[in-house]
């Protein structure tokens, strides 16, 4: 099984790109602002129409809950709904009502402590891990995460990172568009972006070790972690 973007070329969001990815593989795509990364999820998510071609083991991509589960960057939610009812949107439209499984979404998010809770009435890290059990209630094959870690606390942050390893490793395909290069470190494979296109793909360790991060990012990692690259006068 495998999901592939074949010749995406939304210029200037995407210069033409063939990629392909497999699951049971956590992979990063990392990348300044404005680099590509959430149009190029979006174009893998079925939600932006261009001139390339989005395949699911080899047929065109159609939308099911149960195939794709999908975290867009927005943290907003327009409703007050009860947490475990937002999570229940996530099983797609008509879908019965299954409690258990929005339970069981909601504890992998360390958010089962405020499911009777109205999303409106939770901090932006709590809303944040509701979208995200939204996002898993239908135990999709496949993960594409904007920004997962975004809003969270360092505890939580690296909670969710073990949870998308686990994901991976029970055969979920999982695609995370992240900042933190230190926790992109814990991904499998990276995928940086710069402008539009894929300008290094690789294992986590070569891809953060490549030369092209310092143009890429304008960082440098130091003693105390990662400084500003610093340009010449």
């Amino acid at each position: 099984m495998s999901l592939a973007a074949i010749a995406l070329c939304r210029r200037p969001m995407l210069v033409p790109t063939d990629i392909a990815f497999s699951p049971g593989t956590l992979t990063g795509l990392i990348g300044p602002n404005g680099a590509g990364k959430t149009t190029l999820l979006r174009a893998l998510a079925g939600l932006s129409a261009g001139p390339g071609v989005v395949t699911l083991d080899g047929a065109p991509l159609r939308a099911d809950p149960h195939r794709l589960g999908w975290l867009p960057a927005d943290r907003d939610v327009a409703w007050p709904l009860k947490a475990r009812d937002l999570v229940q949107l996530g099983l797609g439209p008509g879908a019965a009502r299954d409690d258990t499984a929005c339970m069981a979404a909601l504890a992998l998010t360390d958010a089962g402590g405020f499911a009777d809770r109205a999303v409106d009435t939770l901090s932006t890290g709590e809303r944040a891990r509701v979208l995200l059990a939204r996002a898993l209630a239908a135990r999709p094959a496949w993960l594409l995460l904007d920004e997962p870690v975004a809003n969270l606390d360092p505890g939580h942050r690296l909670d969710v990172m073990a949870m998308l390893r686990g994901q991976a490793a029970g055969g979920v395909g999982v695609i995370a568009a992240m900042h933190d290069l230190d926790l992109a470190a814990r991904c499998d494979r990276l995928v940086m972006m710069a402008d539009g296109a894929v300008v290094a793909d690789g294992p986590a360790a070569v891809v953060l070790a490549d030369a092209a991060l310092g143009d890429v990012f304008g960082v440098v990692r130091g003693q105390n972690g990662w400084e500003r690259l610093r340009k010449a006068p």
